[in-house]
């Protein structure tokens, strides 16, 4: 009888929301289209060995802020992502210990999600914002590590439909 209830659509049915704190699952796969950031390719650790800058991403998978959040970080990965280590980590994956490295992600936790740090290839902290960071807050800070034109003198990109889901930046 409850294999029937179930199969006949009487069972309690699952909600997921990109404006709710449920748990849904990645939400980079789901919410931001790029299930390619986690796992990261590197650790804190090995990035900040191979001196490379770094975004380090602060998140839990049930939180609204973090899902709406996670697409910028994955916008974000397509100009910068051969340049930049991102490094996606979950908030409830770190231990709980006195003290921390700079090579570990609990150092610079603050205790809220989303949380953002930017540290340049010496591992200085360029960046370290808690909450919904603008795409262009993130993308000024890369700008200036990088020596490149800001915003307003470079040319503008646009979204060119790569297919139903997916969309890349191309020049206008």
């Amino acid at each position: 009888m409850l294999v029937l209830g179930s199969w006949l659509g009487l069972g309690s049915p699952a909600w997921a929301g990109l404006d709710d704190d449920h748990y849904d699952g990645n939400i980079f796969a789901l919410y931001a289209g790029n299930g390619s950031l986690v796992p990261p390719r590197v650790s804190l650790a090995q990035s900040l060995q191979q001196e490379r800058p770094t975004l380090l991403v602060l998140y839990v998978d049930d939180s609204k802020d973090c899902k709406q959040f996670s697409s910028v970080i994955s916008q974000l990965q397509a100009p910068y992502g051969r340049v930049v280590s991102f490094v996606p980590v979950m908030a409830d994956s770190i231990p709980v210990k006195q003290e921390y490295a700079p090579t570990e992600p609990g150092y610079y936790f603050e205790g809220a999600v989303p949380q953002t740090v930017l540290l340049d290839g010496q591992g200085t902290v360029l960046l370290n914002k808690t909450g919904i960071v603008a795409y262009e807050a993130i993308d000024d800070e890369l700008r200036e590590l990088f020596d490149l034109l800001p915003r307003s003198e470079s040319e503008e990109l646009r979204r060119r439909p790569v297919n139903e889901v997916n969309s890349e930046l191309v020049d206008s």
